[in-house]
């Protein structure tokens, strides 16, 4: 099959538009390559400084002939998600060892959990911490002693940190570890029942807390398919997984014994080698078109809107929101996974998962099948799936079609005929939505506006009964410079409500709403946020917008607005408390929402 027409202009216009910042970061990249392995380099004080805790490899990484691995880890067991990382080190140098290299565990970098911060505000540090997650990676890899490295890491800001920090130190092979998803526990449409029945006063917070604790009930990943589901499907996308490995549970042989193949398969690529991958060679514009698509066809979280042009402008990549909508206009829906439909990762994974998924996009011309990978040159070492035989870890491969088509199908009878996310433009500004949970009939409205400066008043005004008829719902000064740019899921339950009542209702915000956004058409990351004077700082209650997602425009209909004043708000509460004063320097120095979010330069 061809090549998709769009995706492949798409991509020349991600070329064009790089070349400058592209060739340079190669440059310095290759810079780095010809001075070869750098422990070589130390003085023999260095070395002994590096190398005094490794007992039995001491020896070895004097000696300087066998590749040596670093080991990046996000492990903590305040994330479900991360607990299992506690024991991967040791795994990993086993593994290592057995095949004549060494091991070490290189550094820590901080791993927060945006379920327990949501509504919270720890969550105004969230977005932040994933620029603090690239430059504690860069630390870690900093002694440049190693030849390779392995990354650990899954959920939301964790993997796009992890990504930015090894572009850092992209003339060496990376190879992300994941740990997979929890199993199945409470169904995601029972949970999100139970929290809308609290929210409207018809169950107690015992009720509540213990549907949520039937939800989230063990080690690995939350289960529905928001942002750290979504970075786990863009590992395999962009080829820094082993091929099948992102929805293995924890737990199991299986799963210990990619972390094993995957520790082996890292060292494999260095330059000490024949197969020297390094990682800027795999996260090139193709990679970065394909991952776009990846999230199109599943539906996955507006998070990456943001997280991808950060992690792409590492490598000297420049993307931009058109690039995404372009792509959703051609790229087929694939997948229902909750919110976007009743199932978990558990299920999509059983019904063919990420392998099946390559396999018809490849065949359909919509990925570029000819980039480097981890498991090989070319994506279609990723139509194979992992199983243990009597011979070991074995690829071979996965199901030629469908096993569920409720939850998966093929590209040629799709879910829908377009992509989950769409880019917004009008004289509010830029934003974008994820439509791929939208019914139809809430794709389109015209409401009065209901203005807030945060989530806790717009909360406040619903359980007063204030809300009442057609309106949109207008939550701003949420956005970096403001705050951090915090999720807004507090509003979620009440806006489910109001919907159900029959009221048409949207939300606007320059705040974010990630992979859990769901029925709920959400206009988000408006740029330009409100603290920067933007005209959704110029909104009044009964202003009457018009938020359309089948033509992509968010306007202000009423005359006259975008002359006034805009407004201002008091924003100290944000500046103190729960760390908040730590990351002043952020928020003076943090990019708009279209750029990455980032206080990283290109």
């Amino acid at each position: 099959m061809s090549l998709n027409s769009t995706l492949a202009a798409v991509t020349d216009r991600i070329i064009a538009r790089s070349e400058a910042t592209r060739t340079a970061y190669l440059e310095r990249m290759a810079a780095a390559r010809s001075k070869g392995p750098a422990r070589a380099h130390l003085s023999c004080s260095g070395q002994a400084h590096a190398y005094a805790a490794t007992g039995a490899d001491q020896q070895t990484l004097a000696q300087g002939a066998k590749g040596h691995l670093g080991i990046v880890t996000a492990y903590n067991d305040m994330l479900s998600a991360h607990q299992p990382f506690e024991t991967y080190p040791a795994l990993i140098r086993d593994a290592v060892r057995r095949n004549g290299g060494t091991a070490q565990v290189a550094g820590g970098v901080p791993a927060m959990c945006d379920g327990v911060t949501q509504s919270e505000p720890g969550m105004e540090l969230s977005l932040f911490s994933r620029d603090t997650i690239a430059m504690a990676a860069g630390i870690a890899l900093s002694h440049n002693v190693f030849d390779a490295a392995v990354f650990l890491g899954v959920c939301d800001k964790i993997v796009p940190g992890l990504v930015i920090g090894a572009q850092a130190f992209g003339h060496i092979p990376a190879v992300f570890l994941p740990a997979g998803p929890m199993t199945s526990g409470l169904a995601n449409d029972e949970k999100a029942k139970i929290r809308q029945q609290f929210a409207a006063g018809k169950v107690g917070r015992e009720d509540l807390l213990k549907a949520e604790m039937a939800a989230y009930h063990g080690p690995g990943t939350c289960t529905f398919y928001g942002t750290a589901n979504t970075n786990q499907m863009l590992m395999e996308f962009m080829g820094l997984h082993l091929p099948g490995s992102s929805f293995v549970t924890p737990g199991t042989p299986l799963r210990e014994a990619l972390t094993v193949e995957g520790a082996k398969r890292a060292l494999s690529l260095s330059a000490l080698g024949n197969n020297y991958t390094p990682v800027c060679d795999v996260l090139d514009e193709k990679a970065y078109a394909n991952g776009i698509v990846g999230l199109m066809a599943t539906g996955g979280s507006t998070n990456l809107l943001i997280h991808l042009i950060a992690m792409a402008r590492a490598g000297g990549i420049l993307l931009d929101w058109q690039d995404f909508s372009d792509l959703s206009d051609v790229i087929p829906l694939l997948a229902r996974v909750y919110p976007n439909g009743l199932a978990d990762v558990n299920h999509f994974h059983a019904a063919g998962g990420l392998g099946y998924m390559i396999g018809e996009l490849l065949q359909a011309g919509c990925l570029h099948p000819d980039t480097k990978t981890v498991a090989g040159d070319g994506l279609k070492n990723y139509v194979m799936e992992p199983f243990l035989s009597e011979d070991g870890l074995t690829f071979r491969a996965g199901p030629g079609q469908s096993l569920n088509d409720a939850v998966l199908r093929p590209a040629d009878a799709p879910f829908q005929a377009t992509g989950g996310l769409k880019r917004l433009t009008g004289n509010l500004g830029t934003s974008v939505i994820k439509v791929s949970a939208v019914a139809k009939e809430h794709q389109v409205i015209e409401a009065p506006a209901r203005v807030f400066h945060d989530q806790e008043a717009a909360k406040t005004a619903f359980k007063a009964g204030a809300l009442t008829g057609d309106m949109i719902i207008v939550v701003r000064f949420q956005g970096p410079k403001a705050n951090g740019m915090p999720e807004l899921h507090g509003l979620t339950p009440m806006l489910g409500i109001m919907q159900g009542k029959g009221q048409k209702v949207a939300l606007v915000t320059d705040g974010r709403m990630s992979g859990a956004s769901g029925k709920i058409p959400a206009a988000i990351h408006v740029v330009p946020e409100a603290l920067d004077g933007g005209p959704i700082a110029k909104l009044q209650d009964g202003d009457m917008l018009r938020l359309d997602a089948v033509r992509g425009t968010l306007e202000v209909l009423t005359g006259g607005v975008l002359e006034r004043s805009a407004a201002t708000a008091d924003l100290s509460a944000y500046q103190h408390g729960t760390g908040r004063e730590l990351f002043t320097l952020f928020r003076r120095s943090v990019a708009s929402a279209d750029e990455g979010a980032s206080v990283f330069g290109v």
